[in-house]
């Protein structure tokens, strides 16, 4: 197996995992993403020999059923997309000119299970956005200091006896991130080794207890990301 035919391999167990539950039948998340995949590489520009410019803005055009599903599950799958967006560009060496947009827009006359795509390169700010992913739940990291275990005071809590009250801690200073171990009883692993402290770079794992922990940064664009927190804020 080549490495593009690997990498195809966990798009598809990336977007299947997250929203298999939700999407029985009928178009499917991973089409999607192998759509924005063609996008990127054939609206790829060889600026140098070792720049390769791409798109950063995608409109997902879909039929009133598809688009209505889709956007049914709001952030966490456009989030989900970004990420897979990024990983293709980064295993291509593909170059971005600002944040990563993906936007759905519903198209009349157009059959369901059928996608366009359109997409342009725009210079804009980027918002990074750091999340972990804890059994298919995305949460954002909000703070500099976000604190994981099974006790009520911690930030994020996980229902899992095999870890501490505060089992590890994630530092997030706007651009870089940092796993700390609280001193739990049954220790941490990142990315398959022992850790007490140590950088933490985008889509390293974080093993405690029984729990599962993937640590990604979205590189978002910053208007999208202040009108999703508007969105957010309205909700509540």
């Amino acid at each position: 197996m080549g490495l593009l035919d690997s990498f195809e391999r966990g798009l598809e167990r990336a977007v299947n995992g997250a929203f298999a539950k939700t999407f029985k039948s009928g178009l499917q998340p991973i089409e999607i993403t192998s759509a924005l995949r063609r996008e990127l590489d054939t609206k790829a520009a060889v600026v140098s020999r070792d720049r390769i410019l791409v798109p950063n803005q995608f409109t997902v055009r879909l039929a009133r059923g598809d688009f209505e599903r889709m956007t049914g599950l709001g952030a966490p799958l456009t989030d989900e997309l970004t990420a897979l967006v990024q990983q293709h560009a980064a295993a291509q060496g593909y170059s971005f000119a600002g944040g990563i947009s993906i936007r759905f827009e519903q198209k009349p006359g157009l059959s369901e299970g059928m996608i366009e795509v359109a997409s342009v390169g725009a210079q804009g700010s980027i918002a990074w956005t750091p999340i972990v992913d804890i059994a298919g739940k995305r949460y954002p990291i909000t703070r500099s200091h976000t604190v994981i275990g099974r006790g009520s005071d911690a930030d994020i809590t996980v229902d899992d006896s095999s870890i501490s009250r505060k089992h590890v801690e994630i530092l997030w200073d706007g651009k870089r991130a940092q796993v700390n171990d609280l001193g739990s009883t049954n220790g941490s692993l990142l990315n398959g080794e022992k850790v007490s402290k140590a950088p933490l770079s985008p889509d390293s794992v974080i093993d405690i207890g029984r729990t599962r922990i993937v640590f990604r940064v979205l590189a978002q664009s910053s208007d999208d990301r202040l009108a999703g927190s508007r969105t957010d804020e309205a909700g509540r």
